[in-house]
């Protein structure tokens, strides 16, 4: 029989991306994006491609498996003073990135309102976010009522960068477990705000992973009112209405209530009640 610390050891593994994934899918997926806006928007035009930044949990080490979304930053000059004919219709610029995949077979392409999301036939799908960059590293980002929001997303990614150093690279680990554990109860909490509460809870941080699950179970609902660590977007909390932070403050009580019972039956030997407890807090691809 594995214990307690070897089997979440395994899952860990389980649902980390892979270095041949992370060639094969999350850059090859990237590089299609370049390729393809380079050559819809190319320099000649009004409206020229100028760059792609990987965002979101692929950029910091937190996607998880089976992969399905990628965040990619698409970043579009000004050098023709495109800004202008866009700063009162942010829905044109959207829709016009868009039909630059019209046709492809690569993709089926549905504009979110903020970004253009791509599906790919072998599953899984990429979300292009067309930005234009203001300078010192902000962006600014359809709104999704035709206006338009400033955005930092490579600064917040330096800053969560900086804090899983601090912690001993143990940081981005315990977000997968984390988002496998949100996933398998309702979803609440969004990505970046999960990754960033996580990123405020601890000021150290080991590889024991059950320690560590136990503590942000704990500790979390004094850190669910996390600000953008990009500076731009305020509370992250903000989406939540009452009813929803009630159900996420639940949620994770009812985690650490768990957690705390399958390090009691893993101290006292029993590897298996452990495990049977980690599968109701982790999900069910967690096997033990």
């Amino acid at each position: 029989m594995t214990t307690t610390t070897q089997a979440i050891a395994q899952f860990l593994t389980d649902i980390s991306v892979t270095d041949y994934q992370k060639t094969s899918i999350i850059n090859a997926r990237k590089d299609r994006v370049v390729e393809n806006l380079a050559t819809a928007f190319p320099a000649t035009s009004d409206l020229p491609f100028s760059s792609a930044i990987l965002m979101g949990s692929a950029a910091k080490g937190t996607i998880t498996r089976p992969i399905d979304d990628i965040d990619v930053l698409a970043v579009f000059s000004n050098i023709n003073d495109a800004w202008s004919s866009y700063r009162f219709d942010s829905k044109a610029f959207l829709y016009r990135v868009r039909r630059a995949y019209d046709g492809l077979s690569t993709a089926q392409v549905g504009a979110r309102g903020q970004a253009v999301r791509i599906f790919f036939k072998n599953g899984g799908h990429v979300d292009v976010a067309p930005v234009f960059y203001h300078g010192n590293d902000v962006y600014g980002l359809p709104s999704g009522n035709g206006g338009w929001i400033n955005t930092a997303p490579t600064i917040a990614n330096n800053w969560f960068s900086g804090r899983h150093a601090e912690l001993g690279y143990n940081l981005a680990p315990l977000v997968r477990l984390l988002k496998k554990w949100n996933n398998a109860h309702s979803k609440r909490l969004r990505s970046f705000h999960l990754e960033t509460m996580t990123a405020h809870t601890f000021k150290t941080l080991g590889s024991n992973r059950q320690n560590a699950l136990t503590s942000f179970f704990q500790w979390a609902p004094t850190f669910i009112d996390v600000s953008d660590p990009g500076g731009q977007s305020g509370t992250l909390s903000s989406y939540l209405s009452w009813a929803e932070r009630q159900e996420v403050l639940q949620a994770l009580k009812s985690a650490a209530d768990r957690a705390s019972k399958a390090q009691q039956a893993e101290a006292s030997g029993d590897h298996a009640e452990a495990k049977r407890l980690w599968k109701i807090i982790l999900g069910s691809s967690f096997s033990g």
